[in-house]
């Protein structure tokens, strides 16, 4: 029985490694990028996939607050101040 769910496991385990690159690539996007709205999307999706693999991880209620707090929340608010900052300086 074991050797028939080993594909699952391995497959799990892709899954994190492939998840833990995009994070660090899209943690190094919201660093480096210029433009600061294409920072904030990257920021985004750094905290969206870090919620996939805490979900991963069996830490579902864990995963739900990093999306929903994160990547809905924090990322809003930048989006909003982004927003408002650039239309007051395209007025000057």
């Amino acid at each position: 029985m074991k050797s028939t769910w080993r594909w699952l496991r391995t497959l799990e385990d892709v899954l994190q490694v492939a998840l833990m690159v995009l994070t660090l690539l899209l943690a190094l996007m919201a660093v480096e990028l210029k433009n600061i709205l294409y920072a904030v999307i990257a920021f985004g999706g750094m905290c969206s996939a870090i919620g996939a693999l805490y979900w991963l991880l069996n830490a579902p209620y864990v995963s739900v607050f990093q999306i929903l707090i994160y990547a809905g929340a924090v990322v809003t608010i930048f989006l909003a101040a982004i927003m408002l900052t650039t239309r007051k300086e395209k007025m000057r």
